[in-house]
């Protein structure tokens, strides 16, 4: 089945779901967010899920989600959660897939506090530096393409351009 989705990946705070849905909305279509798809269907925070049933349990529910993308999704932006493409590397079976490369340091400044208090894996900063290092390969590898997304603009223009090929 041809999806035609568009899926965002990239670090925690890369700017997934905020390009998502600007993107969406210049490409009048659906935007749907993993993270935020968990968190409506189990009715909690990821950072509590993370909390009460582990990271395994978390993964799981990921894996639930992407079937469903697959099979029943279509002309959608999807928004993954950072870990979502370490841990379902056939991620391109439900799309195009657009990493929005970010450097940690500009992710850190962007980030508050609460923020990062959403984010369980983002509690020890050096921990997720090295993450970020070890994901950041991962990205790469699995994208079709790569975007720098120091500026929301001109990312989402970038994005434009490349579909329009």
């Amino acid at each position: 089945m041809s999806s035609n989705n568009i899926i965002l990946t990239g670090f925690m705070g890369s700017g997934k779901s905020t390009i998502g849905r600007r993107l969406a909305k210049e490409l009048d279509t659906y935007f749907l967010d993993t993270d935020i798809l968990i968190e409506t269907f189990e009715n909690m925070k990821i950072s509590d899920i993370f909390e009460k049933f582990g990271e395994e349990k978390f993964r799981e529910m990921e894996k639930r989600c992407f079937e469903w993308i697959k099979k029943d999704v279509q002309n959608t932006v999807i928004s993954v959660g950072g870990g979502f493409p370490v841990f379902i590397p056939e991620i391109k079976e439900a799309g195009v897939v657009i990493y929005l490369k970010v450097s940690f340091e500009d992710i850190l400044k962007r980030m508050n506090e609460k923020e990062i208090e959403k984010r369980p894996l983002f509690k020890d900063i050096q921990k997720a530096k090295e993450l970020f290092e070890y994901r950041n390969k991962i990205y790469e590898k699995l994208a079709d393409y790569i975007i720098i997304n120091n500026d929301l603009n001109k990312a989402i223009a970038t994005i434009k351009e490349i579909l329009c090929k």
